[in-house]
């Protein structure tokens, strides 16, 4: 089973991230090509359509959940192999997905920084567990190893994440 690495993080009264790191061995422009390339993004995430670039909207379809929907994608801020952000829209019923990637590449080494902007510290539980599922699958990916297993994720990792949301609802 893999262990949770995720950490919930109170940047002010109303900021919560949930932020989980991966370290590759490999360029910033390698780790930056296996999140934005499309080709790349279909063995880990899911494939997208579009036309990319700094306010604009594409589509991703997250090839690992049920159903086929494809969800709207906003680029807020896209700066080549450090920084990509991002608004997902998937349902109008549910708040929208924030999410960061900062990329940092020191001694041929590029540490992946991932962060979601929480609207509720506890959406932490069930999104921690499946960002940590993600993140392996591009580990697995970019290894060329197989993908892990969904059930190795959820419900096991969720004591660790309602603890982090415990740990920053204290103060």
């Amino acid at each position: 089973m893999p262990g949770a690495t995720g950490h919930v993080v109170r940047r002010t009264s109303e900021v919560v991230e949930l932020a989980l790191t991966r370290t590759f061995d490999a360029t910033a422009a390698d780790v930056w090509a296996s999140l934005t390339d499309p080709g790349r993004t279909a063995g880990w995430l899911g494939p997208w359509r579009g036309e990319p670039g700094v306010g604009r909207t594409v589509e991703l379809r997250m090839s690992f959940e049920e159903g086929d929907a494809w969800s709207t994608v906003h680029i807020e801020a896209c700066e080549p192999e450090k920084r990509l952000r991002v608004i997902v829209s998937d349902d109008p019923q549910e708040d929208d997905w924030v999410l960061e990637a900062r990329l940092e590449e020191h001694a041929g080494q590029t540490e992946l920084t991932f962060v979601h902007a929480l609207a509720d510290a506890a959406v932490a539980e069930s999104s921690g567990p499946g960002w940590e599922y993600y993140l392996d699958m591009l580990v697995a990916s970019r290894a060329g190893v197989p993908l892990p297993d969904w059930d190795d994720y959820y419900p096991a990792q969720v004591a660790h994440y309602a603890a982090e949301v415990a740990r920053v609802s204290k103060g």
